[in-house]
């Protein structure tokens, strides 16, 4: 074992983060001792059932052996602890935090490399039979859970051998032993094709997987990017600054610095054991039992009393990829209708409450010719970022806002005509445990496209909207106070003058 002096605490790590939440009244501290194995989860399952409830600190966990600590409930439901995150004012609506996203989310910022001595995270280091991961406070989550997972709220990173580009992923890890992790990566996706491109090499994959680290990190790693794309530089992008990594000790992998826990180790092909399952995001276990590569540790390196992140899979909003993910999913959708040069588009949302950002797409348009609809319904439904899972996209007009269900479905209800404004595609991507589906149809869902606009055919003939005057919304919206009324006017954007 060897110990390295930590630096001075830097404005961007997990706990630096804690501490902002705390400030805004978004952590819980729970200081009675808990069980890690499902009574930890039916803590954090029972106390989030509501949006926006606080993130949950597990200071006292049985059978810790070494003097950990565990985070839930991290991000989950809250936009305000995703603004915090990436440095926004929480303050904003669902709406507005899409667009900023779509602002910081362009941003590229290459991460800075520190030496060991700066490293808080190698402050700490084993090595060999030193090392034992089940005296860690692994949760088991669901009763009818495969095993404990250290890994649900990490990062996992893997180098692509024949491009040298690094992907960011998060991975769920089974505890197997005091030295061995399950690796479950959805096959396809760019972790599982490094892993490959090793193996075809003949040599075991390396990998790096990081956790209790700076929430942008995590963010960042939750989403899909092209294969040339570094998730260190997005997460820098959202961060507004660089992350902090240092070398790794067995291969040329990243460290993130100021994480709270990382390992070292390899992925050999064939070295696999039964995995799973695990209850998930849709609210079901994930299947039966399987076989999955397991990755042989090595190296551990940690700060004391590390901060573990615990991210509970469950029917939102108790879920971890919640309204953070669906915030997310909109921008990058957003982004891809743009690059690909689709105009009008006037906003997007992805509800959290769909399976956690997996079922229902609305997206807001200003029908510009014959069509626009249709072609915004296509491209979206199979975009880059919504090409996986989503299969209820609805369009609305511009003047519906995409993030209010009220307003979705009134557009629904007296746009649409079934008969004719619902298209379907057919052999689109859904996953592995898609319980829509039967076994043998998986991983091959549907979409639903539905037209709630406005005729754009019979435009000049549609009745007028009932909206209010412009000059009488102002001189209401400036007496506001006035008048004694809760909170301020709300926001109206569309008037009878428009028509």
């Amino acid at each position: 074992m060897s110990n390295h002096p930590g630096s001075a605490p830097s404005p961007r790590d997990l706990r630096s983060w804690l501490r902002l939440v705390d400030q805004h009244g978004g952590l819980f501290r729970i200081d009675a001792e808990v069980d890690p194995l499902e009574e930890m989860s039916a803590i954090t399952f029972m106390a989030s059932r509501k949006p926006a409830s606080p993130a949950f600190l597990f200071r006292r966990l049985r059978g810790d052996g070494m003097g950990a600590s565990i985070l839930s409930n991290m991000l989950a439901a809250s936009k305000e602890r995703y603004a915090l995150a990436v440095g926004l004012d929480p303050a904003l609506s669902i709406r507005e935090l899409v667009s900023e996203t779509r602002r910081i989310g362009a941003r590229r910022i290459a991460p800075r490399v520190v030496p060991a001595s700066e490293a808080p995270v190698r402050e700490i280091t084993l090595s060999g039979d030193d090392i034992d991961l089940t005296r860690l406070p692994a949760p088991r989550f669901w009763p009818g859970d495969g095993g404990r997972y250290l890994g649900t709220g990490n990062v996992t990173f893997i180098r692509n051998p024949d491009t040298g580009v690094v992907n960011a992923g998060v991975y769920r890890q089974m505890l197997h032993g005091p030295r061995r992790l399950g690796l479950n990566i959805v096959p396809g996706r760019h972790g599982a094709q490094n892993c490959e491109a090793w193996w075809k090499r003949g040599q075991p994959c390396p990998v790096v997987t990081a956790y209790g680290v700076d929430p942008a990190l995590f963010i960042a790693a939750t989403q899909v990017y092209a294969r040339e794309e570094s998730e260190l530089d997005a997460a820098g992008g959202l961060a507004g600054e660089p992350m902090l990594i240092t070398a790794a000790d067995l291969s040329d992998l990243p460290v993130p610095a100021r994480a709270e826990l990382v390992i070292e180790g390899f992925v050999h092909k064939g070295d696999v054991e039964l995995e799973g399952p695990l209850g998930e995001f849709h609210g079901y276990y994930s299947g039966k039992s399987d076989m999955r590569a397991v990755i042989r540790v090595e190296r551990v390196h940690l700060r004391p009393n590390p901060i573990l992140t615990a991210a509970l899979m469950a029917t939102w909003p108790s879920c971890e990829i919640g309204e953070y993910h669906a915030i997310m999913r909109s921008a990058r959708v957003w982004d891809n209708l743009e690059a690909m040069g689709v105009p009008g588009i006037a906003g997007v949302y992805v509800y959290p409450a769909s399976a956690s950002a997996a079922g229902l797409m609305v997206i807001s348009i200003k029908q510009l010719y014959p069509g626009h609809v249709a072609q915004v319904l296509a491209l979206a439904a199979q975009c880059p970022a919504a090409a996986y899972v989503i299969r209820w996209i609805v369009a609305v007009d511009d003047d519906v806002d995409p993030t209010d269900i009220g307003e979705v479905m009134w557009a629904m209800s007296v746009h649409s005509n079934p008969a004719d404004d619902i298209d379907i595609l057919r052999k689109t991507w859904s996953y592995r445990t898609d319980p829509s589906l039967a076994p043998d149809m998986r991983p091959y869902g549907s979409k639903a496209l539905i037209d709630a606009c406005r005729s754009h055919r019979y435009r000049a003939t549609h009745p007028k909207r009932t909206r209010l005057s412009r000059a009488v919304y102002e001189r209401v919206a400036a007496r506001w106070p006035e008048f004694g009324l809760p909170g301020e006017a709300p926001v109206i954007t569309h008037f009878h003058d428009d028509q």
